[in-house]
């Protein structure tokens, strides 16, 4: 362990030398302490909008620049985010009675630097290199090992740390065209076949197969070429062991928490039949603080949220209600749980406690569902801005309990990847868009319950004006840009020069983002209210990852 210690004095002495470990995105106010935040890429979501929900709260939240995380092209590098980790944490100071035993030593050692409140890591950036890398890397089953030992010596270096670390479990995308390009290139061509197999596996697996279903398993592994399903099962098979290593250090209390995230997935897959594994390997080991929770992109902010109320020692209440039809017990779109559960979940990992009734509690969480059942895309023709009788009932609920005076926010999940607009257009009639604390309808139902929970039972510690910006923000991306001006751009990019593709924006990009914030600035002036104008104006739409899938709705610096 010596050998350890005199090794990371060396990094530290070199860190000096190099400008791309400076930290991004720094608020000077330090009024209430240093959050560290590693996210697991660079999109927008994942990153500046859950960092910057916290500094609204007083905090100075610390991101490693946009050159270490990873993105769509870009698989990250695991190795400089830890030295940027060592860098952006590490002071000299006295040592502990305990430290002073560990190291030998009385005088002043390198340890955590005592402003620094609390660690919210991405395993999959610091293992792999991002998300994206998780799902397509080559990595030796020897440096994922080493690398999920980094965080037993950083803990050991930094006794203090209060790390909050999530994982994710390998997503199993339904097809090809639903992969985005993120999956290894046989997956455009078999996709559909290796989600289908591993639907089999996972359901023999559970309760075992039909006659017919056993005929079809063996179908598949004839149609789909062994070489990539050895692929395939290769890598889900390092991603399980690097998730069983994390629980055994989450056994050890190397964590406060550890949050397993299933990526996309569905009720019969390989990803919920690995997150069964990994849940009794869990109880095996009696590792309490590991929660396996649906969904992964909204992970950073639950436990960012969850960091909060630790130091500030609150345990906010929640409660929900759902709309007509399936409501509570709707299975959605990428999830293989009921978003009830999803919701539970969600409210323990941020530290929180959920009841089934109550008018004294922090937050009501209103969840937007279809009463017909379905989860289609925002894109789907049924989101037109008819208002139907459903989502009447469902504001004037809404109206009711804010008229009480209780907190409501807004889970809109009853579209996929955008909001419901006969929803936002009775909110925006009724003049309630800036009377809830949270809203959110921006991706998968988790993503969007994610975060209006999160935001939500914040909000109540933020000023106003702070609140209301969030909620803009939220108006801009998931109902005018993800429910609307996503789908009038790409069906204009044939105007533009080089004709890019949804997908790959190529060289249109520059103006395909000055069409975005021009439609942008036409539907925000149409709808919302004329006190939110001079920020409108400042607003400006890109494409980080040269896609219009997802955008950056910021104001102009």
């Amino acid at each position: 362990m010596k050998k350890l210690f005199v090794l990371f004095i060396c990094l530290i002495c070199l860190f000096g030398e190099t400008d791309t470990t400076e930290a991004k995105k720094v608020n000077n106010s330090t009024s209430k302490g240093k959050i560290v935040f590693i996210p697991h890429d660079n999109r927008p979501v994942s990153d500046e909008m859950a960092a910057d929900t916290i500094r609204k709260l007083g905090y100075e939240v610390i991101v490693p620049p946009d050159d270490l995380l990873g993105n769509k092209d870009n698989m990250g590098n695991p190795e400089n985010l830890w030295m940027w980790l060592e860098k952006n944490t590490t002071v000299k100071r006295s040592p502990s009675k305990l430290e002073q035993k560990r190291f030998h030593t009385g005088g002043k050692i390198w340890g955590l630097d005592p402003e620094i409140k609390a660690i919210v890591i991405s395993a999959d950036s610091m293992i792999y290199g991002s998300l994206v890398s998780s799902r397509k890397h080559d990595i030796t089953e020897r440096k994922l090992k080493e690398r999920v030992a980094n965080f037993a010596d950083y803990k050991y270096r930094h006794d203090d740390a209060k790390l909050y670390v999530f994982s994710s479990v390998m997503r199993t995308p339904t097809s090809g065209e639903n992969s985005g390009s993120q999956e290894p290139e046989y997956y455009k061509a078999y996709g559909y076949d290796i989600f289908r197999y591993t639907a089999l596996k996972d359901k023999a697996d559970a309760k075992g197969l039909t006659s017919r279903e056993k005929k079809e398993l063996e179908f598949l592994m004839e149609l789909i070429p062994s070489a990539y399903l050895r692929d395939w099962d290769n890598r889900r098979g390092k991603n399980y062991r690097v998730n069983e290593g994390l629980i055994d250090l989450a056994a050890k209390g190397k964590f406060e928490c550890l949050a397993l995230g299933r990526d996309d997935n569905a009720a019969w897959s390989q990803t919920h039949m690995e997150a069964r594994h990994l849940r009794d390997y869990t109880q095996k080991k009696s590792a309490e603080t590991v929660q396996n929770i649906a969904g992964i992109d909204e992970l950073g902010l639950l436990l960012l949220t969850r960091a909060v109320n630790a130091i500030e020692k609150k345990q906010p209440v929640v409660t929900a209600d759902y709309n007509w039809g399936s409501g509570k017990y709707l299975i959605p779109a990428y999830s293989d749980e009921p978003v009830d559960t999803t919701v539970r979940a969600q409210v323990q990992l941020l530290g929180g406690q959920y009841v089934d009734t109550g008018k004294n509690v922090d937050l009501l969480l209103m969840v937007n569902t279809n009463p017909t059942g379905a989860n289609l895309g925002a894109n789907w023709y049924s989101n037109n801005k008819k208002i139907r009788p459903d989502v009447k009932t469902f504001v004037s609920y809404m109206e009711r309990a804010i008229n009480r005076g209780e907190p409501v926010g807004v889970a809109d999940v009853s579209f996929v990847n955008g909001s419901d607009n006969s929803l936002m257009e009775e909110l925006r009639d009724k003049d309630m868009l800036y009377k809830l604390q949270s809203y959110s309808g921006w991706n998968t139902p988790t993503n969007s319950i994610g975060y209006a929970l999160a935001q939500g039972v914040l909000a109540k510690d933020m000023k106003k004006a702070d609140k209301d910006e969030l909620l803009t923000i939220r108006y801009l991306d998931d109902w005018l840009y993800q429910a609307n001006i996503r789908q009038m751009v790409s069906r204009q990019l044939s105007w533009f020069k080089e004709g890019g593709v949804y997908s790959e924006l190529g060289s249109d990009k520059a103006q395909v983002e000055l069409r975005a914030t021009s439609l942008m600035h036409t539907f925000a002036v149409d709808n919302l209210p004329a006190s939110k104008s001079d920020f409108i104006r400042k607003i400006r739409v890109s494409c980080p990852w040269n896609r219009l899938f997802e955008a950056k709705i910021s104001p102009e610096k």
